[in-house]
């Protein structure tokens, strides 16, 4: 019964975050909120275990992908406000304020990623699940980085829209998730 109770206290603010996005199922938004949940239902079953048996391997790796996660979200918004010069013309209802810019942003992380926001939510999908892993939690875990995937996908369509062929460019010199990986 926590376990509901928490996931939808968390669930509360996502869906007012994502409710402009609910009903446009081609927008990138739609499917990071379904990511957002699922990292949400991550958080309400293994938040008890966060430092249970705490320098175990698991432990380790699961503070790893979540510092990782950290850093990439953090580098990822202060490249976008800085670089991508955000303008309130912007008018895609998808996106947040720091999202709407009107520069193609492609130093710092997004030199290498295309995605580094949604590359953190990622890590800290996997960094929570490693906290107490079970099949039921995988499956959760996978769906959210399926979700993810989509995620970027639309968004990418979002910006070949918006940029043109300069993203275009860029994608063919960039990463989706992880620097000369994925």
């Amino acid at each position: 019964m926590e376990r509901y109770l928490v996931f939808g206290i968390l669930s509360l603010p996502i869906i007012i975050l994502s409710w402009r996005t609910l009903s446009k199922v081609q927008s990138h938004g739609f499917y990071r909120f379904f990511s957002w949940e699922c990292i949400a239902w991550l958080l309400a079953s293994n938040y008890k275990f966060w430092f249970e048996n705490a320098f175990s391997g698991r432990q380790i790796f699961s503070w790893i992908f979540l510092f990782l996660g950290a850093f990439l979200v953090i580098d990822g918004v202060i490249m976008l406000k800085k670089a991508g010069k955000p303008v309130k013309t912007r008018d895609e209802e998808s996106l947040f304020e720091f999202e709407k810019t009107s520069e193609l942003v492609d130093t710092g992380i997004f030199k290498y990623i295309r995605h580094p926001l949604y590359s953190s939510l990622i890590f800290l999908t996997w960094g929570i699940f490693l906290k107490n892993p079970t099949g039921q939690l995988f499956i959760v875990s996978f769906l959210s980085t399926v979700f993810l995937y989509s995620t970027a996908l639309f968004d990418e369509k979002e910006c070949i829209k918006y940029f043109g062929k300069q993203y275009n460019e860029y994608m063919k010199r960039t990463k989706r998730f992880i620097p000369f990986l994925i």
